[in-house]
């Protein structure tokens, strides 16, 4: 089951995709140097199935790799994911 990210900095949204349904999406705002990652969904019937973990994963990938942004978790999702990925950790501590 293939599955991407969309930007959509217009919106101040990422999209998940799987197989090309919309099936998940993450909020944010920046501030500064800063990208507050606010609130985060998948589809209900979709939800326990591990999708959330790899949006997030994802999500934090394409910020690391296309931006110098320090991740804010401000949504409690990706806050307790990052406490569960240690690797992802330095994203919290990045300098611009």
């Amino acid at each position: 089951m293939p599955s991407q990210i969309e930007h959509r900095p217009d919106e101040n949204r990422y999209l998940y995709l799987v197989d090309g349904d919309v099936v998940g999406l993450t909020d944010y705002g920046v501030v500064g140097d800063s990208i507050h990652l606010t609130h985060t969904e998948i589809t209900p019937s979709l939800r326990g199935n591990g999708l959330g973990d790899d949006m997030v994963r994802l999500i934090l990938d394409e910020i690391r790799d296309a931006t110098s942004h320090r991740v804010v978790p401000d949504c409690p999702f990706v806050a307790d994911w990052l406490g569960r990925h240690p690797k992802y950790r330095e994203l919290e501590s990045r300098q611009a």
